[in-house]
């Protein structure tokens, strides 16, 4: 029975255990002791498994009877599940306009609030036309007022900053930063 499956992981099985010594845990759990990896592969045979090193750096390596299939699959699920919970911030743009009216304002925040409750981070971006350039206050004004508006959601990341023809801060999720 030499069963080798290909190493994709790294994880050495059977004969490809280089330590001379292995302490051996058997199929159900219980510690067998520290015997050659000749001895160890008999074991796993006569069980119909497989001897795999679960810990390598550790002296001697700790080596499990077991099904090599099962534990490949045991571990992908314990990684697929560390994947789900982890949770990406997307930087969320919202666009403005310096003579921007109120509905659309109170509809802009209201999408802001949203994106910061969910976690993301809001980047504001209030563009100038024209003439408008100077009238600069009248823009930065807007931003003050919807980080007035979110600052109980929010912090800023970026403060107001002009670059060209426009003004753009950063604000983000409380839960981020706490």
């Amino acid at each position: 029975m030499n069963r080798m499956p290909p190493k994709d992981d790294g994880t050495r099985i059977n004969e490809a255990i280089t330590a001379p010594e292995v302490r051996v845990v058997g199929a159900d759990g219980e510690m067998v002791g520290v015997m050659s990896v000749a001895k160890g592969l008999e074991l796993a045979f006569a069980a119909g498994l497989d001897l795999v090193e679960v810990s390598p750096n550790a002296a001697p390596p700790v080596c499990k009877i077991l099904d090599y299939g099962k534990y490949k699959y045991e571990l992908q699920k314990k990684a697929n599940e560390a994947k789900k919970k982890q949770r990406t911030v997307e930087i969320k743009e919202i666009k403005l306009r310096p003579t921007i009216e109120d509905h659309d304002y109170k509809v802009k925040l209201k999408n802001a609030t949203r994106f910061l409750e969910e976690g993301n981070k809001v980047k504001f971006t209030l563009r100038f036309r024209g003439r408008e350039m100077s009238h600069m206050d009248l823009g930065v004004e807007v931003l003050r007022r919807y980080q007035a508006d979110l600052a109980g959601i929010s912090k800023v990341e970026q403060e107001p900053k002009a670059e060209g023809r426009q003004v753009m801060m950063v604000l983000s999720s409380d839960a981020i930063l706490s």
